[in-house]
């Protein structure tokens, strides 16, 4: 058993050194279409023991001189070479249209999803496709289909989507084909908002319009407590009858032109400016207020708002050079 296990962690040590003599060996553009020579087939472990089962029964059967052991023997054998080919087909010829994905907020799951399609006359069926540790089921219908991957995202930027694979042991789970897929397209993930922080900043400018502030003067609406909210906002009679904290939301003339100012924030490291940033981006665009984000070296971004407008803001942090050491 332990020399097993010590067989094992050396075929995985050497596996990253294997793949890179695969195709492709570099980024490439979509779409892609896997041909022969980027299909690589090798048997699986229940196809080592099939055919180490059937050399037992080869050798038997030419010993003894038995000729129908050994036509079943045959026959096995040629289902077994059948079974290779059919999962080298069932790759042959897919092609891969395009790879995208929604950005998210830096350590959330990024949605990776790959369009997937190849010609409807032949079935095509248990293809998984994988990355890392990550994988999920490719399911062809009429020629065409779609893998979602979910990734983990770490830090703020760009992603590299790297080598993926494709891969399958149907029909008869001797064989496993396998492809690889290097996109050429890189994810951007957006910088996570700092989770708690001071409200948004007063707004300035031509276009000034009422506003819900917490500290207005016309009672507006009642909403559900958040974490900083003042206690003396709290409705407390409407709060028991429905057993929940509410709050009194009030309307108070203000700025409509949110300014988001980096050098505002000169006491905050260089990421928690950027987090903060962040933050105040989401809940501008949450409280249907339009602003301006000023960054160094950049033109400034509005003042505007809506989903676009949003998307620019937190593209521009996400791409915001590292911290200069020392």
């Amino acid at each position: 058993m332990g020399d097993a296990d010590s067989l094992r962690r050396r075929v995985r040590a050497r596996l990253p050194r294997l793949e890179a003599l695969a195709r492709p060996r570099a980024p490439e553009p979509l779409p892609v279409r896997f041909d022969r020579r980027r299909v690589y087939v090798l048997p699986t472990g229940f196809g080592v023991f099939f055919l180490v089962l059937l050399l037992g029964m080869g050798a038997g059967a030419l010993n003894y001189n038995n000729n129908p052991a050994l036509l079943l023997c045959l026959l096995l054998a040629g289902t077994g070479l059948a079974s290779l080919l059919h999962a080298h087909l069932q790759l042959s010829g897919l092609a891969v249209q395009a790879v995208g994905a929604e950005p998210v907020a830096a350590g959330r799951p990024l949605a990776l999803r790959l369009h997937v399609r190849a010609r409807p006359d032949r079935p095509r069926r248990g293809l998984e496709v994988r990355r890392g540790e990550v994988r999920a089921p490719l399911h062809l219908d009429d020629g065409a289909g779609e893998a979602v991957l979910e990734l983990p995202t770490q830090r703020r930027g760009w992603l590299e989507p790297g080598r993926i694979r494709i891969a399958t042991t149907r029909p008869l789970g001797l064989a496993r084909a396998w492809s690889w897929l290097w996109p050429d397209a890189p994810l951007l993930v957006f910088p996570a908002p700092e989770p708690h922080g001071p409200p948004l900043p007063q707004g300035a400018g031509d276009n000034a319009q009422a506003r819900l502030h917490a500290s207005g003067d016309d009672v507006h609406h009642l909403r559900a407590w958040r974490r900083g909210d003042s206690r003396r906002t709290i409705a407390w009679k409407p709060s028991a009858r429905r057993d929940q904290l509410l709050v009194r939301e009030y309307e108070q003339p203000q700025g409509a032109d949110v300014v988001l100012d980096w050098r505002d924030l000169g006491a905050l490291a260089h990421e928690d400016r950027i987090r903060r940033l962040a933050r105040w981006v989401d809940e501008a665009e949450r409280d249907q207020r339009r602003s301006l984000l000023r960054l160094p070296g950049q033109p400034a971004i509005g003042p505007a708002r809506g989903a676009p407008h949003r998307h620019a803001c937190l593209r521009a942090l996400a791409l915001m050079p590292e911290a200069p050491h020392g």
